[in-house]
């Protein structure tokens, strides 16, 4: 059952994403040539703690994993698309970096990722990024009461075909709010006026993932998910209300 939370809840919510918001903007100004993954993870985890936060990854164990997550962030590189556990790789120029971050606030949570490009990226890579990053803002767009998830999913797809990508369809959004992860399924594909209606109330993880080559994912033993033909993969999200006024991105900074 989807959720409909009040103002009151999503003004919690949003508290909990601005901490967060902060947060990212610091680990995408530190994810430079020569800096570990590891080094990265302890500073998120420093910083939450500062802020009087909680890691919302850190002891979480998603449907279908076999242990809890052992990080702060997932960071993934390159091929890796989502749930990277990050270790003592040294960031190299030419990688793309994505940081998959949670904050726990009051009982509230909030998600978000970005993808940075570190050094000088190759032109395809950029293209991915900036293709990612275009799907976020048009499915942002479309999260208006009285659209539908379809919608949503319509506008990610929309993007990829016109940037020449793929999106892949087996890694998904989520509701977000009492809990990391509350209906409904997000799909990164769709159609138009298809699925779960959206109202005022409810609280998405918007999160786009797309990939140069297949749009097919394998699991790592590590948990991770990669492309499965290898491929470079770019991820963008933010923890969306859906409010009288639109689509109120709750994953900014004050």
């Amino acid at each position: 059952m989807v959720k409909i939370y009040s103002e009151k809840e999503i003004q919690k919510i949003a508290a909990s994403g601005a901490i967060l918001a902060e947060i990212l903007e610091t680990l995408k100004k530190k994810s430079k040539v020569g800096v570990s993954l590891k080094e990265l993870d302890k500073l998120a985890f420093w910083l939450v703690k500062k802020y009087e936060a909680e890691p919302a990854f850190l002891g979480y164990r998603p449907d279908g994993a076999s242990k809890p997550y052992r990080a702060t962030i997932c960071a993934s590189v390159n091929n890796i698309v989502v749930h990277g556990l990050p270790n003592e790789y040294r960031l190299r120029n030419g990688d793309i970096l994505k940081i998959d971050f949670g904050v726990k606030k009051e009982g509230f949570y909030s998600d978000a990722a970005i993808t940075v490009g570190i050094g000088k990226i190759s032109p395809e890579a950029s293209r991915l990024i900036s293709a990612t990053g275009c799907a976020l803002e048009e499915a942002i767009k479309m999260a208006k009461s009285g659209h539908y998830l379809g919608d949503i999913g319509w506008a990610i797809e929309k993007t990829a075909k016109k940037f020449g990508v793929k999106s892949i369809k087996e890694l998904t959004g989520h509701g977000i709010g009492r809990k990391l992860h509350e209906e409904p399924v997000i799909y990164n594909f769709g159609k138009k006026g298809k699925g779960t209606e959206l109202k005022v109330g409810m609280v998405l993880a918007v999160e786009p993932m797309f990939a140069v080559g297949s749009d097919r994912v394998v699991q790592l033993k590590d948990e991770s998910w990669a492309t499965s033909d290898s491929s470079l993969s770019a991820h963008f999200e933010h923890t969306v209300a859906i409010t009288e006024q639109g689509g109120k991105i709750l994953t900014i900074g004050n």
